[in-house]
Formats: structure tokens, sequence, C-alpha cells
């Protein structure tokens, strides 16, 4: 088996340009910004472009890539604007999603400004009943979050709640990202087993499709959020090494989102793979 590895890298010059950067770190798989992560402009799409890359992609076997909504995308805000903006921007990252059919979108639950998690849960369930359409070839997933100030998927079980509400529940799925569940106070280093069938009891494992793999510059349940380089934070090396080589996550694709250029994501990549058990 090999490593489904890949890092966050810039749409900025297009899609087959993207697909051509990872090929130069040697990944098989990437992550992307539908758009401005803190805004909502979104570049126009060329339906020639797109299928550029779907066909670098099958020539060289990647792995299905995951697009990343923006940051201003708060589907459980307690200001209705914010609330109808996220749903006008998923909506239409969704069809943006089907010039590259069967891939991932993952996005941050939000946060629910003190309404409460129950209140933010309800009006996530109901943007999603929204716009999922059985048509659709994304599947969209849930980001696990480090649980700082009102944010909510901070907890497997809410998570869970989520995805219970979704009528179309096949079209979602969930992203495990190891610095967010390590800060929210899942001990990922001491007891990887332990975190992993809490995961599957509350969740099930076959939800699970994608992780963010990522060191934290805080300790365990510190709800901080502070990515750090690979092997240079509080999680560490060796643990991450048993993350990309566990049993029941080894088959997942990784992406890196860690403090780093392209160069650096490109020696990540190669100790990471140097330390996959092929």
């Amino acid at each position: 088996m090999v490593l489904k590895i890949g890092c966050h890298l810039s749409i900025s010059k297009g899609f087959k340009a993207i697909g051509k950067d990872a090929l130069k770190i040697h990944a098989n798989t990437f992550q992307f910004f539908t758009r401005n992560p803190r805004g909502s402009k979104a570049k126009e799409i060329d339906p020639k472009d797109a299928e550029a890359l779907r066909l670098l992609m099958k020539e060289n076997q990647f792995v299905p890539i995951l697009a990343h909504a923006p940051y201003t995308l708060n589907a459980c805000s307690p200001e209705e604007k914010t609330r109808e903006f996220a749903t006008q921007v998923m909506a239409d990252d969704l069809v943006r999603m089907e010039y590259l059919p069967n891939n991932l979108y993952n996005f941050h639950p939000g946060s629910h400004g003190g309404q409460g998690a129950e209140v933010g849960i309800r009006q996530i369930i109901v943007q999603l009943n929204t716009l999922l359409k059985p048509g659709q070839t994304t599947t969209v997933l849930l980001e696990t979050m480090a649980g700082k100030g009102t944010e909510v998927g901070r907890t497997f079980e809410e998570l869970r709640q989520i995805l219970d509400g979704v009528n179309l529940s096949e079209k979602m799925g969930v992203c495990l990202d190891t610095c967010h569940i390590y800060d929210a106070g899942y001990d990922i280093v001491n007891d990887l087993d332990g975190v992993l069938d809490t995961f599957d009891q509350v969740i099930r494992l076959e939800r699970l499709l994608a992780i963010h793999l990522n060191d934290s510059m805080n300790p365990k349940g510190s709800h901080k959020d502070r990515h750090a380089k690979i092997g240079e934070g509080s999680i560490g090396l060796k643990a991450i090494t048993q993350i990309i080589n566990h049993p029941k996550l080894r088959h997942l694709p990784f992406f890196l989102e860690t403090p780093n250029d392209i160069s650096g994501h490109a020696e990540e990549i190669a100790l990471l793979k140097d330390a996959y058990e092929e």
C-alpha cells in the first residue's frame, strides 16, 4: 500500500498548475481553498483547466483531493445574514466541485456565538439538508475542531448529532484533524487505539474519510488550535508515525496543514514516506 499524502496548495494559478505543484513534491493528493479563505470571492472556473487536472490526476494515480471551504463560512452564527452567506457559499462551492467530480469538500461546523451547541447543531443540519442533493458526486466532510471559543464539533458526539440529522447521510463524512482533536483533549499520543475506539463507537470509522495531519504547538486539552510542523510540536513524530501506519487509518488520504512553504512540505512528505510501512 502506498502512502496517500499531500498538503494544502495554492489554487491561484489554476487547476492544472496545482496538480503540477503536487507532483513536484511527490504528493498524490492535495487540499485547496475553494475561494478566498477570509472572504467570499471565487475565481471563475475554466472547464478546460478542470479537465486538464482530471487527466493529470488519472495519469498519475492521484487519490481523491480535498477542497476546503473558506473560514468565513459559519452555518451556526447567531446572525441570520452570516448563516445566509454560509448557505450561498456552500451552494456555489458544491456546484463548482462538480467540475472535479467524486472528490471531497471539507468545512468547519462553525461557532454558535453563545446560542449553545444544540442550537448551532440544528442550524448546521438545516443548511446541509437544504443543500445536499441526491445527484451530487462530492462527499461533504465535517472537520473535528479544537474547541476554542464557541466552536461546534469539539467532541465526536457533536459531530454525530449533525450526521444523524442529515437526510442524505451517505453524502457526508468526517475529516479528523490531529492537532484539533489533541487540543480538544483526545490523547492520540498515549492512547491512539482508545481514541479510535471511541470514534468508532460514537461516529463509526467508516465515516472517517480524510485526515489533516498536523503537529500541535500546544499541549493536549489546550483548545488553542495552533498547528506545528511535523515532529516539532507536542504530538511529535513518533505519534504521527503511528497514525499513518495504524491499520485503521493507513488507507486514508493525509493532508498536511503545517506552517510550511512548498519546499518544507516536500521535506515533510519525504519524511513521512520514509516512516510509512509499505
